[in-house]
């Protein structure tokens, strides 16, 4: 899997975390009859009680040193469990959140591609086409968003998983659908995941770019999808976090509210991802 990384405006080869048990599971006959078990809620729930337990420490510095993760831009302190650590926090000054108005930021430390949401509010995400409906389980707001953007932002594991409001802003709806758990990537394309996984739905009306909906994506072994109870925001506000496991947030904005820096457009058209970093400007308001 190839990325690209606008800081260096280098290339990276990333590979999935687990990429060889995932393989098994999504391309085996024998995997597929365990993968029925295996995304279910209730053995991610399970994954994070045993990640809650003093002893999952012990896994910390192998993960540290396999993710390549930059422990300077983190807490110096001592973390208790595993799931202590993948929740770990930014130390200050770790990440610049972008002030102007005018520009968007991106909500994460994550792996981003951007999709057009045609005039029947269809989204072609990498080989498979999705409703709007589809992705909302509503018709409520889907219409508002014919002809806009959806920006799909993927967590991986060596990334932060903690994410931040977008703009200045009040959450206006906030809703639950229940689902499995597949895994978030080319491996799981046979599965209509961004339907079928579970997800928090956020309507938000923001000051500068409208109303955008942004859905927080729970994927394999992702123990829980945690939100601050947070009516009103400010730009770059923490919104919540993902307990353990890839994750990925999507954002659906209206026709004309925004454009994308054109780096993200052009690698986005080629299907590879740039990597983005939390409260990094990724577009501006039209």
């Amino acid at each position: 899997m190839k990325i690209y990384d606008r800081r260096t405006k280098e290339y990276e080869e990333i590979t999935q975390y687990g990429q060889e048990k995932l393989k098994f599971l999504y391309g085996n006959v024998f995997g597929r009859v365990l993968l029925k078990i295996v995304v279910s809620p209730a053995v991610s729930r399970l994954y994070g009680a045993l990640n809650d337990r003093k002893s999952s420490a012990g896994k910390i510095p192998g993960f540290i040193e396999e993710n390549h993760i930059r422990m300077e831009d983190y807490e110096d302190r001592e973390y208790v469990s595993f799931n202590d650590f993948f929740t770990r926090k930014l130390r200050d000054g770790a990440r610049k959140i972008e002030g102007n108005k005018d520009i968007l930021i991106s909500p994460a430390d994550a792996k981003l591609l951007v999709y057009k949401i045609d005039e029947d509010l269809q989204i072609n995400v990498k080989g498979r086409t999705y409703s709007v409906d589809e992705i909302l389980a509503d018709d409520k707001y889907s219409e508002e968003y014919s002809g806009g953007i959806c920006l799909v932002y993927r967590l991986c594991m060596d990334d932060l998983h903690r994410y931040c409001f977008i703009d200045n802003g009040r959450l206006k709806a906030r809703r639950t659908i229940k689902g499995k758990l597949h895994t978030v990537s080319s491996l799981s394309k046979d599965h209509k995941i961004y339907k079928e996984n579970f997800r928090v739905i956020n309507v938000m009306d923001t000051e500068n770019f409208g109303r955008v909906i942004h859905i927080e994506v729970g994927a394999l072994l992702v123990g829980k999808i945690i939100n601050h109870n947070i009516r009103s925001f400010s730009k770059g506000d923490e919104k919540g976090y993902f307990e353990p496991g890839g994750s990925t947030i999507i954002q659906f904005f209206k026709k004309n509210t925004v454009k994308i820096d054109e780096d993200i457009m052009v690698h986005s058209a080629e299907g590879i991802e740039t990597k983005v970093l939390y409260g990094e400007g990724v577009g501006i308001r039209c």
